[in-house]
């Protein structure tokens, strides 16, 4: 019999790190969106929230009855609360929304010491909590963009960053690394809403097309804008962020976390945090393959196909001048129309034929014994099978079939699929190495040269920029556009490229 003491059972955490007493506690935070007073428990914490903007934290309940009463000269729908506001606080108190405790200064004798007079505040948890009800409350979900005038200050961010940490600025660094960091979450909540706005209107353009036709040039104008410009900065950003780290990631962090006041976070937590945010930075414009801003372009192409199909859909609908709402409400006018229940039912047959015997699609044995206009009234009944009358299903006589998986053209075509891209990556190989003058490149290695060419052009800024030179990646090599005097040449299979004051440079 061992005498080690028994070791502590594991606390089963959940994927966020929280335990399950602590999730339910933290939900309970939102039981007052839901109760019955939730109106009154707004407005009562509402309340709290003014009083803590004037730095008025501890409020008795004679303290919140005064400040509902000022929100009632401005909302009218405060006023609502009324003056028993203590069952109230104590719901909240309960909920752990606020924190409650004793206030023996209020006494003026024994008794009232012993009553024990309150005071109320938002616990930390709870005023979040708060927060996140009135974000949601006070929520334009219409007002969705997608943020392209920030490249140009990432671009910058990063250059200060690289300077910063070349010369030791541990504060810089700091400041320049939380900025980037809640930049690129910023972006990404802004892209987020932004498809699914997408998602809503298209959805809804059937009942509301106006919706869509009214702003239909501004939408597409909006994203091709910010597609043309995360394709023209993307290489930028990608350099910067080599250049960047470049400079020493280890002490980039390091500086990063020794400026950091968090007081709550060992030094271990600071430094593993802020490389994180690091490697946030680098997945989002550095990563040679499935980048970020990879993936933020291919989404935004593949919405503004989706809003060039939406717009077909309505157009088309509009311009035959009939949709499925006017066809109903005009039917509903021709029923009320009718004189007697005959020709409702008349109508109704031509309508709809559900009158005919085989309105649930069961033919007889022998189809041409009765006519398909027949109705049932009049007509033989049909054979039906049990499970069709019981469960509306028809029986199945044999399972599913097999599915054809054609496992030989699929691995086919995923080998031509290897084969292109070994080709391409070894034409890109061989044009670092060799170069592109003095030669006559191939097929391979002229789409790859002029894969790179697009890709360069593209990162080129206006002329203003004062930029003399502009470099695009891909297939692991890059290409660099040098200033020359004179025209350069560069000799294809496909013939003669010819840059004016401009010569290539490839390199690995």
């Amino acid at each position: 019999m061992s005498d080690e003491p028994d070791a502590p059972e594991p606390v089963d955490e959940g994927a966020f790190g929280i335990d399950a007493f602590s999730l339910d506690d933290r939900l309970r935070l939102f039981h007052f969106a839901a109760a019955e007073k939730r109106h009154e428990y707004l407005w009562l914490l509402r309340a709290f929230d003014r009083g803590r903007a004037n730095y008025q934290v501890l409020l008795h309940a004679s303290d919140a009855v005064g400040l509902l009463e000022r929100l009632t000269a401005d909302h009218p729908a405060a006023g609502a609360v009324g003056d028993d506001v203590q069952p109230l606080l104590d719901a909240l108190a309960d909920w752990q929304i606020l924190d409650r405790s004793y206030d023996g200064t209020r006494a003026a004798n024994l008794a009232e010491y012993r009553n024990r007079h309150y005071v109320y505040q938002f616990t930390q948890a709870g005023y979040r909590a708060y927060r996140a009800v009135e974000d949601v409350l006070g929520a334009r979900l219409e007002d969705a963009q997608l943020s392209r005038l920030v490249f140009p200050d990432i671009l910058g961010d990063l250059h200060a960053l690289a300077e910063a940490n070349a010369a030791g600025d541990a504060e810089e660094v700091y400041r320049k690394l939380g900025r980037l960091d809640s930049v690129l979450n910023e972006m990404a909540q802004r892209a987020a809403r932004f498809y699914l706005m997408l998602g809503d209107l298209a959805r809804t353009n059937d009942t509301r097309p106006e919706v869509f036709l009214a702003h239909k040039d501004t939408l597409l104008g909006h994203m091709r804008e910010f597609t043309a410009e995360l394709g023209r900065y993307a290489p930028l950003l990608a350099e910067a962020v080599e250049k960047a780290a470049a400079t020493g990631v280890e002490r980039m962090i390091e500086y990063a976390a020794e400026a950091d006041e968090r007081l709550f976070r060992s030094p271990a937590e600071r430094l593993a945090d802020w490389r994180h945010r690091w490697d946030g930075i680098v997945h989002w414009f550095a990563e040679r393959e499935h980048s970020e801003t990879e993936r933020l372009q291919d989404a935004t192409v593949t919405a503004i196909r989706s809003v060039l199909a939406l717009l077909r859909r309505v157009t088309e609908a509009r311009r035959g001048g009939v949709s499925r709402e006017s066809q109903l409400r005009h039917l509903a006018q021709w029923f009320t129309s009718c004189e007697s229940d005959e020709d409702a039912h008349a109508l109704f047959q031509a309508v709809f034929g559900l009158g005919a015997p085989r309105h649930i699609a069961v033919p007889y044995a022998d189809p041409e014994q009765i006519p398909g206009r027949t109705s049932w009234w009049e007509a033989e009944p049909v054979e039906l099978a049990r499970t069709l009358v019981q469960s509306g299903r028809t029986p199945a006589l044999h399972g599913p079939g097999r599915i054809e998986r054609n496992d030989d053209r699929r691995a086919r075509l995923r080998a031509e699929q290897l084969k292109e891209q070994a080709e391409r990556r070894n034409a890109a190989n061989t044009l670092a190495s060799d170069g592109v003058y003095g030669r006559t490149l191939d097929e391979p290695e002229t789409r790859a040269l002029l894969a790179l060419l697009d890709v360069a052009l593209a990162a080129r800024v206006p002329a203003s920029r004062s930029v003399t030179a502009a470099s695009g990646s891909a297939h692991g090599v890059r290409l660099t556009l040098i200033p020359a005097e004179g025209s350069t040449t560069v000799d294809t299979v496909r013939g003669r490229l010819h840059l004016d004051g401009l010569r290539l440079e490839v390199t690995g």
